[in-house]
């Protein structure tokens, strides 16, 4: 069992990488932090001497005052540094840098000099250490104004806010789960380089970027349907749009029926991608789910009987309950990284169509089990 802390935990990529070791829990045990660490050097100690790997990733990104974000991160560093000293501990310590190294200002200095006195400390004290090159990161959840132009395009589409592009740079980016991959490899290697070059998976134009967003928040947004993905990429960027929409505000989706002497006529679910449609009837009080996902784009869509969808963000407390009824057809989408149920909570058998992305693969099924309460 590898125990593994990480600085930072609660920021956007900490969040992530905590969720992700919680995927493993045979591999890895997860020492928890909090920021206040930092100001009580007891409990820094105590929890650096918990651990066997330390991700840090703590740090200011930004500020009014530049010269506050590089003191700030050099002061983290030091302080985890004289508290391992302190301790005797020798950690394996993953240090997030950034490719902003090569520019000068203050926060590409913070990070090259923060990773240089990791790796004297490293050296001093035969420890391992892993500074990683980091790329501009994208992912659901993060901090629009702060984490990445993405996010806070996302924000403003979805939230009756019109973007602007101030320089249409051409930006490399990796998405947080590929991120995140590469630093769970790093924790299991037994070998390492002091310094890892991490590549980004994709290069595009900022005006690119938004002019996807704005076809999403078109069709799916105001819509209801689901985009066409052409790559990974897309789908990646399709979820991190979607993480910021106002599930209370947004859901359960009303569709219009079309009735006549016949009967009535429904479009559920209108694509641009493939994927997998399910059928399913359930008895009243039976619940499906307690699962979460953390790639696939799922819809469930009530066509007749009542149901009660349930869904919690995983790592949060609060849980979101929206009540379906099939003389009103409608449905709700599953984001990432909410485990969520469906219950019959009629007298009648349900009837409720699934659609997913992608069909289903037993060896990779991207389905975790959790319970929303």
């Amino acid at each position: 069992m590898i125990r593994v802390g990480i600085t930072g935990q609660s920021g956007f990529v900490g969040t992530h990488l905590f969720n992700h070791l919680g995927l493993f829990k045979e591999e890895f045990s997860r020492i928890p932090f909090r920021d206040e660490f930092f100001s009580d050097n007891k409990i820094l100690k105590d929890f650096i001497s918990s651990c066997d790997v330390i991700v840090h990733l703590a740090a200011m990104n930004r500020h009014g005052d530049p010269r506050v974000i590089y003191d700030t991160n050099i002061m983290l560093v030091k302080q985890l540094i004289s508290a391992m000293e302190e301790t005797g501990s020798n950690p394996h310590v993953i240090f997030s840098s950034s490719t902003q190294e090569d520019k000068d200002n203050f926060y590409g200095r913070s990070k090259r000099e923060g990773r240089q006195l990791l790796a004297d400390w490293a050296m001093r004290n035969h420890a391992k250490f892993t500074g990683l090159i980091i790329p501009n990161v994208f992912g659901p959840f993060g901090n629009p104004y702060y984490n990445s132009v993405i996010a806070t395009f996302s924000h403003q589409l979805t939230h009756a806010e019109v973007p602007k592009i101030d320089v249409n740079g051409h930006v490399n980016l990796i998405y947080v789960d590929e991120l995140v991959d590469i630093i769970l490899r790093t924790i299991r290697d037994k070998t390492h380089d002091p310094v890892l070059k991490v590549p980004g998976t994709y290069e595009i134009f900022v005006s690119e970027i938004l002019e996807l967003l704005i076809d999403y928040k078109e069709r799916y947004f105001e819509k209801g349907i689901i985009p066409s993905f052409r790559n990974p990429f897309e789908i990646n960027l399709f979820n991190t749009f979607r993480s910021y929409v106002d599930l209370k505000k947004h859901f359960p989706f009303q569709l219009t029926p079309h009735s006549d002497q016949r009967g009535t006529f429904v479009e559920v679910i209108k694509l641009g991608s493939g994927g997998q449609v399910s059928f399913s009837t359930t008895k009243p009080g039976i619940t499906r789910g307690n699962h979460f996902h953390t790639r696939k784009v799922e819809r469930f869509v009530v066509i007749k009987g009542n149901a009660s969808i349930q869904l919690r963000r995983i790592g949060t407390d609060e849980v979101l309950i929206f009540e379906l009824d099939g003389e009103r057809p409608s449905f709700v989408d599953m984001p990432v990284w909410y485990t969520h149920t469906i219950t019959n909570i009629g007298r009648d058998e349900l009837y409720t169509i699934f659609w997913v992305n992608e069909l289903y693969d037993p060896n990779n099924p991207d389905t975790y089990f959790e319970p929303v309460e």
